[in-house]
C-alpha cells in the first residue's frame, strides 16, 4: 500500500514538474490586450488547445500529488 502511493507521489511529481516547465509566460504585455489577446484567454476551444491540456495536466497532476502526500504521512 505504501509502495502504490510513493509511485503515485513520483510519478504525479514528474507530471508536475513538465506540465510547469511546459507552460509559457502568462505576461503578454499591453500589446497582447490591444490585439486580441483576450480572445485566446476567453475562446472557445481553449480546454483543447496545447495550454489548456497542459493547464489540466498541472491541475491534475498538483491534486494527486497532495492526495498521495497526504495518505503516505497517515499511513507512516
Amino acid at each position: 500500500m505504501e509502495m502504490l502511493f510513493t509511485i503515485l507521489l513520483l510519478i504525479s511529481s514528474l507530471i508536475l514538474i513538465a506540465s510547469i516547465l511546459l507552460q509559457s509566460g502568462k505576461s503578454a504585455g499591453l500589446s497582447g490586450e490591444i490585439a486580441g489577446g483576450a480572445e485566446t484567454i476567453w475562446g472557445k476551444n481553449k480546454g483543447r488547445s496545447y495550454e489548456g491540456m497542459l493547464e489540466k495536466a498541472t491541475t491534475i497532476s498538483a491534486v494527486v500529488f497532495v492526495v498521495a502526500s497526504l495518505i503516505l504521512a497517515a499511513v507512516q
